[in-house]
């Protein structure tokens, strides 16, 4: 079987969703938007009730911790979703929302039929795909075998451990303001995990809003990466899910998938830990 790229054009989604027997995910935030405009036949998928188990304290996991992987394939279940679908998702950030989070879930539970739409739903639009308001009818209930996580994950505990050493990298995703320091508008403390870098998620993509080519995404993270190993490289970001943008990228240039840091900096910053700045 030929291996899916994990990104698809516009274009190429409305070739297929006539030919092919597609099952469109919206994973825009928040279900009021997606009732008021969704392109045709999507269904939703909530970031904070499907794809994170939300506690009361973020110190413990962060903002969006991961969900149980059974209570993420009963998600899969409700949406008709099997092993053998072919699934694709966009939101209205270009991945940047949860769509990419989506595309780690599923990847995560070895889905391979699983695609990110490029430029997300206004791209859709513009070449005239249609789009809905209100419910679409759910497909027929499956029951998708219950694995654990199959992609790489790292915790707070490992962060500590590597912070400081040099045959590891740590890549800090979010806007370059948020990681010197300089604003903070979401988490309790400004600042950065020390030792680690910054490559804004936004970088990934070109100046339309789209992913840059697999093989300049390639030349860039090669560069970056410097002969290390997936498994020494972890990437985050406030709430473990724009990271997830940059793992896509990551994988669109054919590479190995980092460890994602869930927790990110909401878990890490209310833990007492040291606090980097203006590097």
């Amino acid at each position: 079987m030929t291996t899916l790229p994990p990104i698809i054009q516009p274009s190429e989604l409305l070739n297929l969703i006539q030919n092919e027997n597609i099952i469109l995910i919206d994973a825009s935030f928040g279900r009021t938007g997606y009732l008021e405009k969704h392109l045709s036949g999507a269904l939703h998928v909530d970031l904070n009730n499907d794809l994170s188990d939300i506690k009361d304290d973020f110190a413990k996991g962060g903002r969006h911790p991961l969900p149980h992987p059974k209570k993420f394939c009963e998600l899969l279940d409700n949406l008709g979703i099997s092993p053998d679908s072919y699934v694709i998702v966009y939101d209205d950030k270009n991945a940047a929302n949860a769509a990419a989070r989506f595309w780690w879930t599923m990847k995560a539970i070895g889905h391979d039929k699983i695609q990110v739409l490029d430029g997300g739903m206004d791209a859709a639009i513009r070449i005239g795909f249609p789009v809905k308001s209100g419910e679409e009818q759910i497909p027929e209930k499956t029951q998708y075998p219950v694995v654990n996580w199959l992609l790489p994950l790292a915790d707070i505990h490992e962060i500590d451990q590597v912070s400081g050493d040099m045959d590891h990298l740590i890549i800090d995703v979010r806007e370059n303001e948020r990681y010197r320091g300089e604003k903070e508008p979401i988490d309790l403390i400004a600042g950065h995990i020390p030792g680690a870098i910054n490559i804004p998620f936004a970088s990934n993509l070109d100046k339309d809003g789209f992913f840059l080519p697999p093989e300049q995404l390639k030349s860039k993270y090669s560069g970056i990466f410097e002969g290390k190993p997936a498994e020494k490289i972890i990437v985050h970001c406030g709430s473990g899910v724009t990271a997830c943008h940059t793992l896509l990228a990551v994988a669109y240039a054919g590479m190995d998938i980092p460890k994602l840091y869930v927790g990110s900096w909401s878990e890490w910053s209310r833990n007492s830990r040291p606090i980097g700045k203006k590097d």
